[in-house]
């Protein structure tokens, strides 16, 4: 039976630089731990004001320092033997591609980028209060594109039903459009244990691909 506390550091995400220190995409640490037992990245750990890296034989031996010192600044896997810190940042050593620009056309992209609010209403809900709903209904030739699907409340999308929003006598707070930058990226900046992440993740590389 496998404890909480490698669930949950198993779970964790990992930021994945390219051998040119741009950032490509996000895994989960599962992922990240195979691409070091294997020798094909590093860790990259900010350390003091500036970034270390580390193989995962070195790792392995500064967890146990930290798991010593700072054990609490630091998600962790533990085996019998001893416990490794999750890393935040991984860079691969075989890996040169530019990331792909294009956000992808998904449930949670269009969540994170209408930030969880009606697009009618204006007010925000919990996920499990929104559904996704076409602005020209599918039954009138509505596609399903970033600029035809808009987060809804169940009250809204009932009140507009079949109709467009000017059938319904309703307005949409803002036009949709698809995002130039990948909004569920924000969502992990929110939290302190991702802010390392920042110094890779300026403008020009927002649209890291999730895995």
């Amino acid at each position: 039976m496998i404890a909480p506390e490698i669930q949950s550091g198993l779970d964790c995400n990992v930021l994945v630089l390219n051998k040119n220190y741009m950032a490509i995409r996000i895994v989960r640490a599962r992922r990240a731990f195979s691409l070091l037992c294997k020798e094909l990245a590093e860790v990259v750990s900010f350390e003091e004001g500036q970034y270390s890296a580390y193989d995962f034989e070195s790792w392995c031996d500064v967890s146990q320092l930290r798991r010593d010192f700072e054990p609490d600044a630091h998600d962790w896997v533990s085996t019998v033997n001893f416990h490794v810190a999750v890393p935040r940042i991984v860079r691969l050593l075989f890996y040169d591609r530019l990331p792909r620009n294009e956000v992808k056309f998904n449930r949670r992209n269009i969540f994170a980028r209408d930030k969880n609010h009606c697009q009618y209403c204006g007010k925000k809900y919990p996920t499990s209060e929104l559904s996704l709903d076409h602005v020209i209904p599918k039954m009138l030739g509505g596609v399903a594109s970033w600029s035809n699907i808009v987060c809804a409340c169940t009250k809204c999308n009932a009140r507009k039903g079949g109709q467009t929003p000017k059938q319904a006598a309703m307005t949409l707070i803002k036009k949709p459009v698809r995002p130039k930058h990948n909004p569920f990226i924000h969502m992990h900046l929110r939290h302190q244990r991702y802010q390392s992440w920042k110094q890779f993740l300026s403008n020009a590389y927002w649209s890291v691909e999730l895995k």
